[in-house]
Formats: structure tokens, sequence, C-alpha cells
């Protein structure tokens, strides 16, 4: 028996209820780990059927298929030799429980459910499944036509060594079982994740890490699903290995390959040294020992004093704006090629919105060129089908770009020439197939039918029409370009005599989202939306990034201009409408409003507490009033367009997304009468006590000034 454990973790991308797929991405990772003379293979939280099941996990289908492929899993011969650590559920006296299977030749050596469940942001795992609990002890289970194995909240010890399992949320759990396993001996601790992308979550990820072993010593080793496995969710691998509260192996974030595998040669002696100082298990008043399953196998080997062992490392975090660039464009990728389209479309109005999607698009074909010419044939062999030619290999980001991305500039007459040559500009130096249209002649004949049945037609406000009829027109316009939108999607290729259809991609920010401030049945509303999760000042920074990164200089006069819709008559030819405006407050208030709401958790009236105090440099208490009863009113009169707004990339923790992350009424009282009575009695103390301190200092101003 030695000292040193060669260990592997991966990050994979599943698909929910592709149980093929996840079978041969699982049988992948056990073949690489074994070539690397891992016996350990660990992999990412429900593995066999992918985590996005939802309510799928509901039927007997779901359960029946991952035992299918459970047993072809145990009786393959490249699971031999290693112990495999896989993700399904199980059902047990007719409860469903999110478990950890893990075997070794052909036998099940414990089943262990997942014993804290997350149901919080865009988890609602409460919903599907159970918690295991600590007294169900191990009791067996009997697996139909197999046999009785081991069932419950149990570790593995080894010849050499012990071996405990969290699933997920259970690192993050203020009661996690990485501390009574680390006090009860147990030295490598595994966690299966199914953890999602959120801007600068994986700084959160690695300090949990580090700390679950810098505690109580151990080896710590972390997999994580990664990509699009059929939803808004985007999982970022970030597969690591800890030791002792370092570093000693990292994975990619961001990544097209399915398959990624992460080996370290570990020494256990490390662990056992560390701790000799730092656990004291019995001095600890609640300490639960753990229930151990004897397994005779041995992750080591006698002879492996002169294995390398892994030294720590520094872990590379990307920059917000990377990670915009990287994991919405990794998102696009894996749902254009599981949706079978051809290619993406998007209304390019010359605005920041529609331009951050047009360089995620970019930021796609460059990660695609970069995996070729690194050599994954899986990826070379994706493009091909997804352009429908074998023998195409894709050279640099523009021609694929070409290829994938149509763009399509719709003017009208209230479009300003400054906006078409943008948005041309910038599809020229990405290479996306750009089209130029007018919808002047498409708006008129819908008026024109109204005008028909009604004998009125409608005016802008600008020509004397009311609030409604500017409204209106503006409506009309955005709806048709919607409509035209699907249209060349659906047939731009068949024009071209290209087999296939395109994805329409849509751009309306979190800001106008939050706020309502878009059509509903817009040019907003497409089939996806890459950038629906993240804020308008998140994305100007994520434009200066590409400016910089892909020598776009288009992008430098496109974030020098205001925001604009541009639905009302131009005034001289130059822009009238500006987005700010319209809003009655800016990006920066907005997004800092959007923050306060969703993750702060504030109403009306505890939003207005704290502002005043965080804008009080700028705007005075009954300003700050204003602004915060402006917003709400909006929120809550558009607050039912979020029913049907375009699935998003979720990127941050306050996405406004109605789906499962964001759950809210979408017919709300907007006079918010008990909310706004409160903010105004505030505003009047404020302002008494205002005027009483103004007078005291006066008063003492004049007591100082009085000669003695």
């Amino acid at each position: 028996m030695g000292r040193k454990v060669i260990l592997a973790t991966c990050a994979l991308n599943q698909w929910a209820l592709d149980f093929d797929g996840n079978l041969r991405r699982i049988l992948k990772s056990v073949e690489v780990a074994r070539s690397r003379g891992a016996r350990y293979r660990l992999g990412p939280e429900l593995d066999v059927c992918g985590y996005g099941c939802a309510d799928h996990f509901y039927e007997s289908d779901t359960l029946l298929h991952c035992f299918q492929v459970l047993k072809e899993l145990l009786e393959s011969p490249v699971t031999q030799d290693i112990i495999c650590d896989v993700g399904m559920p199980v059902m047990h006296h007719n409860v469903r429980y999110n478990c950890r299977v893990i075997f070794l030749n052909k036998k099940i050596l414990l089943i262990r459910p997942k014993m804290l469940l997350a149901n919080h942001g865009n988890n609602r795992e409460l919903l599907t499944v159970s918690a295991g609990y600590s007294r169900l002890g191990i009791v067996l289970f009997l697996i139909p036509d197999f046999e009785t194995v081991p069932f419950g909240d149990g570790v593995l010890s080894t010849n050499d060594t012990c071996i405990g399992s969290e699933i997920c949320a259970e690192l993050w759990n203020p009661r996690s079982p990485h501390v009574d396993m680390g006090l009860d001996g147990v030295e490598i601790i595994t966690n299966s994740s199914a953890s999602y992308h959120e801007l600068s979550k994986a700084s959160r990820r690695v300090s949990l890490i580090r700390s679950a072993t810098s505690k109580s010593g151990g080896i710590y080793m972390f997999a994580n699903q990664r990509g699009c496995d059929g939803d808004r969710l985007y999982y970022d691998g970030c597969a690591m290995i800890a030791v002792n509260g370092d570093i000693v192996a990292q994975g990619a974030q961001f990544s097209l390959e399915d398959v990624e595998v992460l080996t370290a040669s570990l020494d256990l002696e490390d662990v056992r040294s560390y701790r000799g100082e730092k656990c004291h298990p019995y001095l600890q008043p609640e300490y639960r020992p753990c229930h151990r399953v004897k397994v005779d196998f041995s992750l080591s080997e006698s002879q492996d004093v002169y294995f390398p062992s892994h030294e720590p490392i520094e872990w590379r975090f990307h920059l917000a704006e990377e990670e915009i660039s990287l994991g919405p464009a990794c998102w696009l990728w894996d749902y254009l090629r599981r949706s079978g389209q051809a290619g993406f479309l998007l209304p390019l109005s010359g605005g920041v919105d529609s331009s951050s999607t047009a360089c995620i698009v970019y930021s796609m074909c460059h990660q695609i060129c970069q995996a070729v010419k690194n050599g994954s044939a899986q990826v070379l062999e994706d493009v091909r089908h997804v352009v429908g030619n074998a023998a195409y290999t894709p050279k640099e980001p523009r021609e694929l770009c070409g290829r994938l991305f149509t763009t399509c500039y719709m003017a009208s007459e209230n479009s300003s020439q400054d906006t078409c040559n943008r948005a041309k500009d910038l599809a020229a130096q990405i290479g996306s197939t750009h089209i130029n249209l007018n919808i002047d002649m498409a708006v008129k004949a819908i008026l024109g039918i109204f005008s028909l049945v009604t004998g009125k037609l409608p005016q802008f406000r600008a020509n004397g029409g009311s609030t409604r009829e500017n409204i209106a027109l503006q409506n009309v316009q955005a709806r048709v370009r919607m409509i035209l939108a699907y249209l060349f999607a659906q047939l731009s290729l068949w024009a071209q005599g290209r087999p296939g259809g395109l994805l329409v991609l849509g751009s309306a920010n979190v800001d106008e989202s939050l706020t309502g401030y878009f059509t509903k049945y817009d040019c907003s509303s497409a089939d996806i939306n890459p950038i629906g999760g993240i804020s308008k000042t998140d994305l100007k920074r994520f434009l200066q990034y590409c400016a910089d990164k892909f020598k776009l200089s288009a992008l430098h006069s496109i974030l020098a201009a205001p925001p604009s819709a541009e639905l009302e008559p131009l005034r001289h030819g130059h822009v009238s409408q500006t987005d700010e405006s319209d809003m009655g407050m800016t990006y920066t208030e907005l997004s800092l409003i959007g923050r306060l709401r969703k993750i702060s958790k504030c109403g009306p009236y505890s939003m207005f507490c704290k502002l005043i105090h965080m804008w009080r440099e700028t705007c005075s208490p009954s300003q700050v009033a204003v602004k915060v009863k402006h917003f709400f009113r909006m929120y809550s009169a558009n607050r039912h367009k979020m029913t049907t707004v375009t699935p998003a990339y979720h990127a941050e923790n306050y996405s406004p997304d109605d789906n499962r992350f964001d759950l809210r009424p979408f017919l709300y009282n907007t006079l918010w009468n008990r909310q706004f009575r409160c903010i105004d009695e505030q505003v009047t103390t404020l302002s008494t006590l205002r005027q009483e301190a103004l007078f005291d200092a006066v008063a003492q101003d004049a007591l100082d000034s009085t000669p003695l």
C-alpha cells in the first residue's frame, strides 16, 4: 500500500434526456481518466440524465432509462479497475432522490442521496426530488433484476484511504457535510455539481473549496457540468482539485469541448500531516461520525515513491467582460448545433445592445476557429454539420461568421443615417452577411388598414398627436421588424439555395426588461437572447473589451452615441428620442435599482431608505422618492411583458426572468398606496429634521459670532 493517489475529475457537456449522448461522454471521460493512471473518476451532478430534466424527473421513463444507462456502464470494459462516480435520480420507498451511484468492477458500492437541496435562484430542487436525511443511515436498497446495495449517507473506506461525497449545494451550505467528514478522517471529499454561470461566481466557488480544505485539511475534488443542457443556464465547468487549502489542478471555465478530464497525483501523507495539529473531533460538541462502507480496493500503489505530486497553482480568473465574451458565446454554439439550425439572424440597429449580441456571435466564431486549430475533431464535426458541408474547415472568424451569421438593418423614416452606417461598419468588420432594408411600406400598409376601418390616422406627438397615438405608432414599427426578422430567418437561406433556417437573436438588456422599456412582440421577441440577463453598463464595458481584443473600431462610435430606439420622427435629420429620457432615469441608476430590487430584496420603501444614503451627494430625499416611485410604477405596469420575453442567457443574480428565477405577479396595483405613503411620510420627517438642523446650525453660528 502506497501513499500517492491519482484522481480524476471532469467537466461534461451533458444534455437533458440525451441518454445515449450522455453515456458516450461519461465513457469517454472514464477512458481518459484510466489512460492517465487514475483509479477514481468523479462526474458532474446527474450526469446520466442531465441536470435540467425539470418535471421529467416525475416520469418513470426517466428512472428507467437512467438504470439502463447504469447497466451499460457497469458492464462496459472501460469502467473496470477504476472507481466510477456517476449521478442519477433514484426512487427509494416511492421517494425520488438526487443520488451519486459509486461502482467498481460491475458492483455498486454505495448510492448516496443528496442531503441538502438547492432551492433558490434558478434551482427548484424541492419540486422534483426529496432530500436524504442522516437518520436514514445506511439501508439496503434492492435494484430490480440486479442486487441489494447500500443506500444512504455514508462514505467509502478503501484499503488505503477514505472517500466522502458532497453534491453541489452542500458545499454552499453553512452545515456542509465536509466539516464532519474532515473531522472523522475522510481524506478525499468529492463534489459533483451542476453549478451554472453568473458573472464573477467562479471566485466564490474557488474560495469555498479552498476554505473547505484549509479548515481541517483534505483533498477536495470538484466536478461540474459545462454547456447548455436545454434551457437558459450555462454550466461553466471549472473542474478543480484542491489540497489543504491550495488549488493544485484547474480546468477550463468556458470551452467548446464536450469532455474535459482533470487528473492530479496527490500525496495522502500531506493530508495526514496537515491534520495532525488541526483535527480534534471529540472536542467538537456536535461532531457526527460517518458510516463507513468497506471496499477491498486501493487507490495507491506500493511502488509510488517516484510519482511526482502536483504543486499549488494560482487560479486565473476572467474579467467580467471576458466572461460575457465567452459564456454566452459557448451557450449560443450549444444551442445552434443541438437545434439543427444553420445559423443566426440578428436585427442590427447600430446601438449598444444589438452590437453586443453581434460581438458575442463573433466571439463564438473565434472560439470555434481556435478549437479547430487546436485539433478538436468534435468541434470540426459539429461545424461541418451546421454549415452542411462535410469537407469544410473554418480558417478564420470573419469567414465563418459570414456563413453562420446574418445581420439586418431595418430602416424607417425615423432612422438616422448614423445608425445605418454604424450597423454596416460593424457587420463589415465581423464579416456577417448584412441586409439593409426599409420597413416604411409595411408600416404604411398597416396604418392604411386602420385608417380605412376607423376613418382616423394617428399622428406622432411631434406632429400634434396624443401620447396614445405616439406609443401606438412606435409599436407598429417595432412589431413589423419582428415579423420581417422571422420571415428572413426562415427564407433567406432558401433564397440563396442553401438548406436550413436561422435562429432569430434578441438583444433586449436586463434594464429594459426590468422597466418594460420595449414593445411586446417587437424585434426583442426572438428565439433566444444572449444579453437578456446583462445590464447596459456591463454591456458597454464588454463592447470596449471587444473593441480592444478583436480590433473592432466600429464599436467606438457605437459606444459614443446616446442610446435611442429611433421610433419617433427625426429633428433636422438627427435623433430626438433617447432611451434615458423616455425611461426617466439613467442606465446607471437602473442598474443599481435592479440590484436592490432583486439581490437586496427591496420593496419601494426599503429601496428609498437605502438610496437616500447612496445618492445623498446628487439627490435630495424628495428627488430620490420621485425616482423610486417612477421606477415601481413602470416596473409594475409592464411586468406582464416578462411573461412573453425571449428566453435569455442567465448571467447575473439581478435578472428579472419570469420563468423560474424572479417569480412575481404580473398584475400589480400600480398605485402602491401604502408603500408610497410610507415614503412620503419619511420625506416629510427628513425635511423637518433638515430644517431643524439648519435652524440649529444658524443659531449656533449666531452664538459663535456674538462678541464676549
